[in-house]
């Protein structure tokens, strides 16, 4: 018997690359760790979408996190819970090496490594998609599959639907295959989390979300007056309600961080919910100025996430920041979720920093339109000297 190069611990999914890797890996002579069920190999099987949920959804909920003004980061934040538990195991079970089915052109390998290596410095990585051995011989995707069809390896694609997947409680994404050309419509059968809009419902679903500390803690359909306050059930609700009403689909053309651009379909029903909601409630309860330096700190929070920083020193200090933000933006927020749509319909909150009678164009309340005057001319004293010293010269041009 020849002897074990050592111990790998697989962040194993079940798709098509994690699946061909993990028997690649046995023939190259390592011995395997993998994290789904399969007969083989040894098994932990890990249930962490609580912690999914909490650790990680709920901060990129505060923060609004939004990754070049339209991607929720669906993968990019499962990517730091999975493989913090990946090298938790490593360390438990003392295995030298981490394995991931990323791609060597993709964002995940930074994401998965970078992770590691802030966690577990010590430990030895192997990306199968960067070792020339294995490359030269799967080509694509269509060797990986042939390779599987060999050795009775069952894989959730198939040659008329080659594309990527990504699946996890937050989002699906698409990658690949057709839909590579970034002028192919996407096929109509492709989508797993939510129903087309115009196959939805006839009539929207009406729900209040509660928010403490800018984070969901009970969702509540006002029809049937049904009610849900766990993490995992509240986030599990809106994936449903928002798949039911086909809200969260994106199809976009995004900047990778490693140089390239990609596009992807993903879907995120739940999340798009919240984020509405979020956004609602927060601009309700927050100073405008605290909330303008909060805005950029969700761009940057929602870059590191993309890049792979979430065990960063930069990314702890902005989500402590982004958390202290957080403080007042609690109250209820009512919304309807309808065709593929979120509207919100109201809000109310003991924080609020809305004064009705302020406000109100039928009420005087505490302020003095005579006040408005200095201060248009105080604003306007840039604009007119700007004119007076330059506009002539401008015009001329």
């Amino acid at each position: 018997m020849c002897m074990s190069k050592g111990l790998v611990v697989l962040a194993y999914s079940g798709g098509l690359d994690t699946s061909c890797i993990l028997l690649w890996l046995k023939e190259q002579g390592y011995d395997v760790i993998a994290f789904l069920v399969t007969p083989r190999f040894t098994v932990f099987i890990e249930d962490l979408r609580s912690e999914f949920v909490q650790e990680f959804i709920w901060p990129a909920v505060q923060a609004n996190a939004v990754y070049e003004d339209r991607y929720l980061l669906g993968t990019s934040i499962a990517r730091p819970c999975i493989a913090r538990r990946q090298v938790q195991i490593a360390r438990q079970e003392r295995a030298q090496y981490v394995s991931h089915g990323a791609t060597g052109k993709g964002n995940d390998q930074v994401r998965f490594e970078l992770t590691c290596y802030a966690l577990y410095p010590q430990v030895q990585i192997i990306a199968p998609w960067r070792i020339p051995e294995f490359y030269s011989r799967f080509r694509g995707r269509k060797d990986l599959m042939e390779y599987a069809e060999k050795h009775g390896i069952p894989v959730p694609v198939t040659p008329k639907a080659p594309w990527s997947m990504d699946a996890n409680l937050m989002h699906i994404s698409y990658e690949s295959g057709i839909l590579e050309n970034p002028k192919n419509h996407a096929p109509s059968d492709l989508y797993q989390m939510t129903k087309n809009p115009e196959d939805s419902p006839s009539e929207p679903d009406v729900l209040e979300i509660d928010f403490a500390k800018g984070v969901p803690v009970r969702v509540t359909h006002v029809k049937e007056g049904t009610s849900k306050d766990t993490p995992l059930e509240l986030f599990c609700y809106l994936n449903e309600i928002g798949g039911k009403h086909g809200v969260g689909r994106i199809d976009i053309v995004e900047n990778r961080f490693i140089g390239m651009k990609s596009r992807g379909i993903y879907e995120t029903p739940g999340g798009t919910v919240l984020l509405h909601a979020h956004l609602d409630i927060e601009t309700f309860t927050m100073d405008r100025e605290v909330r303008k330096i909060k805005q950029s700190l969700g761009i940057k929070f929602s870059e590191l996430i993309y890049n792979g920083f979430w065990y960063s020193p930069e990314c702890e200090f902005v989500r402590h920041c982004i958390d202290k933000s957080q403080e007042n933006v609690e109250g209820r927020v009512q919304l309807s979720v309808f065709k593929g749509q979120v509207y919100i319909l109201g809000r109310e909150s003991p924080k609020s920093l809305y004064n009705e009678e302020l406000v109100s164009m039928d009420v005087q309340g505490d302020y003095d339109p005579c006040d408005a005057s200095g201060f248009i001319k105080i604003n306007a004293v840039r604009l007119r000297e700007h004119n007076r010293l330059q506009g002539a010269t401008q015009k001329k041009l």
